[in-house]
């Protein structure tokens, strides 16, 4: 059994499983690649996870995620800092860990409003001034800060970033290689503006990631978990991923599915579905080499 050599899963896919299991699960499935999550890591510690890690053969696509830095100055916006410095080394030490072709991106969210803010121009000037402290730290590790618009329905609580055209002006500052961004189909499908600025971003070199899901409606009572196998609803998977293989980007698809179902599915079956899904909705557009 093989999957698309371009295939990445991100383990958020399969969320209750451990770190060991999950990788397990994708080389049995015939995955060549994998997005790991900082949280299953942290369970087993980082030094023992580059190492199974290694021994498992797949490489790195994404390390997700950090970000969540909104808040005014203060404690808690100095332990978010912190804790993206850690996330900074902990990409770095797992891209080495990992084969050939491993990238060392790590994937930020940007975070909400603070609590009882209404300020959304400042949220987003915090964000930039984030990037500002932690980009150096990020070039000298060889780790690319992939910005992550989300819908703007998550606009208060998760991302006040909500289209690709604000995170490609906040990485705009910054070396491509440092600062890149996220094409996710699920946050991006609706935007009239997405298309060019695919092609924007991949003039600017700063296609860190693509990552596919599908949106069908009704969206659940959790709209976190509203994410489905690409082909199941109205994303436009051929004309996104047409758009993004002309803007110049060659790395993992990542399949990064978010669904209260499909986290109570046998992960295998995921990991099978997943792989078919992909085939069929979303191979037919990419160039076959990593």
């Amino acid at each position: 059994m093989s999957a698309h050599p371009r295939l990445s899963m991100n383990v958020g896919t399969i969320k209750h499983a451990g770190f060991d299991e999950s990788l397990r699960v994708l080389v049995d499935a015939g995955y060549e690649s994998v997005g790991l999550w900082r949280e299953p890591i942290a369970e087993v510690g980082l030094a023992a996870a580059a190492r199974r890690f290694h021994d498992s053969g797949l490489r790195l696509s994404t390390l997700c995620r950090q970000g969540f830095f909104t808040m005014p100055e203060g404690s808690a916006r100095r332990a978010s800092i912190e804790e993206n410095r850690r996330a900074i080394e902990e990409t770095a030490v797992l891209a080495e860990s990992g084969a050939v072709g491993s990238r060392a991106v790590l994937v930020l969210v940007a975070g909400g409003l603070p609590e009882g803010s209404t300020d959304l121009i400042g949220a987003r000037d915090r964000v930039a001034d984030a990037l500002g402290e932690l980009a150096p730290e990020a070039s000298a590790a060889g780790v690319t800060l992939a910005i992550e618009p989300l819908h703007p329905m998550y606009a208060s609580d998760r991302a006040v970033v909500s289209t690709l055209r604000q995170a490609l002006d906040l990485a705009a500052p910054f070396a491509p290689q440092t600062v890149g961004v996220a094409v996710d189909t699920f946050h991006l499908w609706w935007d009239p503006e997405v298309l060019p600025q695919i092609a924007r971003a991949g003039r600017e070199g700063r296609i860190a990631t693509y990552q596919v899901c599908d949106w069908k409606t009704p969206l659940a009572a959790d709209v976190l978990l509203s994410r489905h196998y690409p082909g199941e609803g109205v994303v436009d998977f051929a004309g996104l991923t047409a758009a993004v293989e002309a803007a110049g980007y060659t790395g993992d698809v990542e399949v990064e599915l978010f669904n209260a179902d499909i986290w109570a599915s046998p992960h295998a079956e995921v990991a099978a579905r997943s792989a078919a899904s992909f085939a069929a909705a979303v191979a037919p557009h990419l160039a076959a080499a990593a």
